[in-house]
């Protein structure tokens, strides 16, 4: 995946968790910022990978942000991988 395809990942998957309004509320005290300074970085690709990283931790919400954006669920980790220099843990 190229960088600009995970940066729009990353921007689409921003805008699909701020309309979640419950989601955003626990990305907010995860993050420990507010709306405004998230819309201030919004193009900060460790901004996209925190967000990535959030939307991640859920089998469900993958899904959901992955549909909101007509993608694979698994191009929601491949954009992480990008944002992130590829740094991301595999488990198995």
């Amino acid at each position: 995946m190229q960088q600009e395809l995970a940066h729009l990942i990353g921007l689409r998957s921003l805008a699909w968790l701020a309309a979640e309004d419950s989601l955003f509320e626990s990305f907010l005290a995860a993050s420990g910022g507010d709306a405004a300074q998230i819309r201030a970085r919004a193009n900060d690709p460790a901004l996209l990978a925190s967000v990535l990283d959030f939307v991640l931790g859920s089998d469900d919400w993958v899904i959901a942000c992955a549909a909101a954006q007509n993608i694979r669920p698994e191009q929601v980790m491949m954009a992480r991988a990008v944002l992130g220099g590829g740094d991301t843990q595999h488990w198995t």
